[in-house]
């Protein structure tokens, strides 16, 4: 997906080193739990790689976002965040919208989708800490009360 989204928008790819592999090859030796579910939206949703342009980790700026390195849904997972307005893109970390119910809401990504989901919600507990006032999720609307998110992650397990 990613070389689609690279050649339609004519711009780079970047991820965090220990995504380029994937990213570069499509190939899609996931770490996650092996099961019939994550085979087939692996399959699906894999698509053709893509050079790396640029690898990313912790403090780097990528136009005007302060890369934060997530681990936890992946072992290479980055959120982006800018201070100046609050602005948070948190990817993967949770979820807003229950992936099977497809209610919104916040709530932590199945544990089936999830490398490490102990690291993801230590993950969240950092970015949470930073205070954000819009949150942006790889799954569901935004979020413009960083009350409520800082609250839900302090009652993560």
């Amino acid at each position: 997906m990613s070389a689609s989204v690279c050649e339609w928008f004519d711009v780079p790819l970047m991820c965090h080193e220990a995504e380029r592999e994937v990213a570069e090859t499509g190939e899609t030796a996931s770490p996650m739990p092996d099961s019939m579910t994550n085979r087939l939206l692996e399959s699906a949703m894999a698509g053709d790689g893509h050079p790396v342009a640029e690898t990313l980790r912790g403090g780097d700026t990528v136009a005007g976002f302060e890369v934060v390195e997530t681990p936890g849904n992946a072992e290479g997972h980055i959120s982006l965040w800018r201070e100046a307005d609050g602005t948070l893109i948190l990817g993967d970390v949770l979820s807003n919208i229950d992936l099977f119910t497809g209610q919104y809401g916040l709530t932590e990504l199945p544990r089936r989708f999830t490398v490490d989901p102990v690291q993801s919600v230590e993950s969240a507990r950092a970015v949470a800490d930073l205070e954000p006032d819009l949150v942006c999720f790889g799954h569901g609307p935004p979020l413009d009360d960083g009350e409520v998110f800082q609250e839900f992650v302090a009652s993560l397990g």
